[in-house]
């Protein structure tokens, strides 16, 4: 079954479905698509903290002293100058005007400006603690008042570029360019072919490559890993965000503890009740993310510990009661038998946030022409070394409006003769049995691979041992995959273990500890 289109997205948070919205209402024929049952089942939908917003007292150069310490100067300097400059006001004019979002306000009903670490101001805006789920609804209510399609259950596999799908031989001596995807139809389990004159990446993270991972299962890399097989080019990819307070507890897994918890008051100690961040940074509870996680990681290596505790009770400044104020850990927590009100939260730090990602210019475009990448599948170099809380939100609604922008002023068109010329997919002619058993055992070596080897603290030895381990499991992925008849696990397995070794040689040629990447 073959689909054409002007623009399709790949991926339903933030980015994804800000850019189809705007693309759509510059009257071109787009479509968004998620591998999910669901569209709000992204990483968007996770956010807890919050987004920069506009706020009077700020300024754009604040804020840019902010991103550039956090990042630790490695950052794109003009991608960064963007989105303190216009991503602010943005969240006005698309989320607050236009997309309708109401966030929290205080008791005086003023917005409500909090702070997180290693920011100079209160400058996040948020809904209680469910600012991710309320952007993702929004968006979603507003694509269906516009009719913008959104295709459910649709795992990408490949790209189409003309150098590699084409049967006109002449293509393969003109420059590469993508002409849409090849996706399979979980339901009917079939692969469709989608034609696009421009292609956007927003397909999200890769945290389900470690251990421990605030991400959605969803997060395979898979925007990553079809845009290096179609020869993107890659950067950053040794900076992998760590968050230090996620949920340690036997039965919850996956859930965040925001840090907007510090930026309020709560207080990280070890379990002889000593407060610790002071010995780590000046900065104390409050220091970048990379700070915190690597604080928390060698305190629990000194008290052989498998967590570390937050109190939000005993120093709490918020205006509101702390039920109401993060509603959502609140209730979580409590499911699990901890009251936060009342006694600290047992955290351990987590796979976040990929830093690093498909290299784009400062309208999404990636080196592939009508190839764009937006979110956390993309690097803009924004975050340098290391994310600023609270920034991923706002560059996912930057770049969209950067990159739909872009596509409606250079529109063009790629010709129906090319076209026909790209073959349906080609499927084995006889097909391997899938063994489930095999499946999770091998997404379990690269787990462990990652969170040993290539995780919050790393060394040489250590990543080379990855590497080779990595190779190992890629070269039997792959010959199964060759043979195998395809499904959504099997192509996310891909994915993972071709993200997983782009991480790792990344990390083996970066000798300097910076940032995310601190290697001992």
């Amino acid at each position: 079954m073959k689909h054409f289109y002007d623009v399709v997205v790949i991926g339903t948070g933030i980015a994804g479905l800000s850019a189809a919205i705007m693309l759509k209402e510059y009257g071109l024929n787009t479509v968004a698509i998620t591998k999910e049952d669901a569209a709000d089942k992204t990483a968007t939908n996770y956010a807890q903290g919050g987004i920069i917003a506009w706020e009077k007292a700020d300024s754009p150069e604040l804020l840019e002293a902010d991103i550039l310490r956090a990042g630790c100067g490695y950052n794109n300097l003009e991608a960064v100058k963007l989105l303190a400059r216009k991503g602010p006001e943005l969240v006005f004019d698309f989320l607050i005007n236009k997309i309708g979002i109401e966030f929290t306000r205080t008791l005086a009903g003023n917005l409500d400006y909090t702070e997180e670490a290693a920011h100079s101001r209160r400058r996040i805006l948020h809904y209680s603690d469910h600012t991710g789920d309320t952007i993702q609804m929004a968006l979603i209510n507003y694509a269906k008042k516009i009719n913008l399609p959104i295709f459910k259950g649709f795992t990408s596999i490949d790209l189409i570029t003309n150098n590699h799908q084409s049967r006109d031989t002449q293509e393969m001596y003109q420059p590469c360019e993508v002409m849409g995807f090849y996706a399979l139809n979980n339901e009917q389990k079939r692969v469709e072919t989608f034609f696009a004159h421009r292609v956007i990446l927003a397909a999200g993270g890769l945290g389900e490559l470690y251990q421990h991972t605030t991400n959605p299962a969803s997060a395979t890399g898979d925007g990553m890993s079809m845009a290096y097989r179609a020869g993107a080019e890659i950067i950053n990819a040794q900076f992998v965000q760590f968050h230090p307070t996620s949920l340690y507890h036997r039965d919850i897994k996956r859930f965040l503890i925001s840090e907007s918890l510090r930026g309020e008051g709560a207080k990280l100690f070890n379990h002889k009740g000593e407060h610790f961040m002071e010995k780590y940074s000046p900065l104390g509870d409050l220091a970048p993310r990379d700070v915190v996680a690597r604080g928390i990681y060698e305190e629990m290596g000194r008290s052989g510990t498998e967590f570390m505790m937050l109190d939000i009770a005993s120093n709490y400044k918020g205006e509101r009661p702390i039920s109401e104020r993060f509603a959502k850990v609140y209730t979580t927590c409590l499911k699990g038998g901890i009251d936060i009100t009342k006694e600290p939260i047992p955290v351990v730090p987590a796979a976040h946030y990929f830093c690093g990602g498909i290299k784009v210019d400062l309208f999404g475009q990636s080196t592939l022409p009508n190839l764009y990448a937006i979110g956390e599948t993309s690097c803009t170099g924004l975050h340098g070394a290391n994310r600023l809380a609270s920034t991923s939100l706002l560059e996912g609604l930057m770049w969209a409006k950067q990159a739909a922008d872009h596509i409606h002023s250079n529109f063009s068109e790629i010709s129906k003769k090319r076209l026909d010329n790209i073959p349906d997919w080609e499927s084995p002619d006889c097909y391997e049995e899938f063994d489930p058993l095999l499946f999770h055992q091998d997404w379990r070596l690269i787990k462990l691979t990652m969170w040993n080897y290539a995780g919050i603290v790393r060394n040489l030895k250590g990543l080379e041992r990855a590497g080779a381990d990595l190779n190992y499991h890629a070269h039997r992925i792959f010959q199964f995959y060759k043979a195998a008849k395809l499904n959504r696990q099997i192509i996310e397995l891909r994915n993972g273990v071709v993200n997983a070794s782009i991480i790792v040689n990344a990390a083996i040629r970066h000798k300097k500890s910076i940032g995310c990447h601190y290697i001992v």
